[in-house]
């Protein structure tokens, strides 16, 4: 963490070098939420791109007491909310992204299943991936952010910019509009539903 202030620092004082060092530290946790937030690889890599020039030109502002990476991920959020997308991407849930630190958390686990449950947990990461698509782009955010990223309630709150309350009302509403997708896709397609649980995930409070 020392040797990420002082990096920061050495670019905030126009030390190009440091600040590709920085890259190079967050890059693969940036383009793996970048990847959550969009579905598909062509504009994670966009997005990603898009967070290091921004982070760069707002540098002056940075105060080096906050956490850098958490900053880079506020970045992201934001322009993945404030960016109009084109198209539907076509996301895998079930899948995890790679990384310097290993695996970004599944949303369903897979633990030595047979054939069948294998199928069923493959059927129900697509619906989720279907729903989630289906969902505005702030509810999909906090959704990644809780879900899948791992953040608190109140991290996500200083990512976003607002109350602690807010985000609690926002993470509820998007669970209950991602299970209301989930079970009309079911419906509608005639499948069962049998490992939703009204799925929470595992992060920190």
């Amino acid at each position: 963490m020392d040797n990420v202030k002082f990096l920061v620092k050495r670019s905030q004082k126009g030390d190009t070098g440091a600040f590709e060092q920085l890259v190079t530290m967050y890059q693969d946790r940036i383009y793996a939420l970048s990847y959550q937030l969009t579905g598909n690889y062509a504009d994670a890599q966009d997005l990603a791109q898009n967070v290091f020039i921004r982070a760069y030109r707002a540098l002056p502002g940075f105060r080096n007491e906050a956490d850098f990476g958490t900053w880079l991920h506020r970045i992201a959020v934001n322009l993945s909310i404030n960016e109009k997308r084109r198209k539907k991407p076509d996301v895998s849930l079930d899948n995890p992204v790679q990384t310097d630190e290993g695996e970004m958390p599944r949303l369903v686990a897979s633990n030595g299943d047979s054939p069948e449950e294998a199928y069923e947990k493959k059927e129900f990461s697509n619906m989720v991936r279907e729903a989630l698509w289906e969902l505005s782009e702030e509810h999909r955010a906090v959704l990644v952010l809780r879900e899948m990223q791992g953040y608190s309630y109140d991290e996500i709150a200083q990512m976003l910019d607002c109350t602690l309350g807010t985000v609690k009302s926002r993470i509820n509403r998007a669970r209950q509009a991602l299970k209301k997708q989930i079970v009309r896709i079911a419906a509608n397609n005639g499948r069962n539903l049998p490992y939703y649980n009204g799925h929470r995930g595992g992060g920190k409070k």
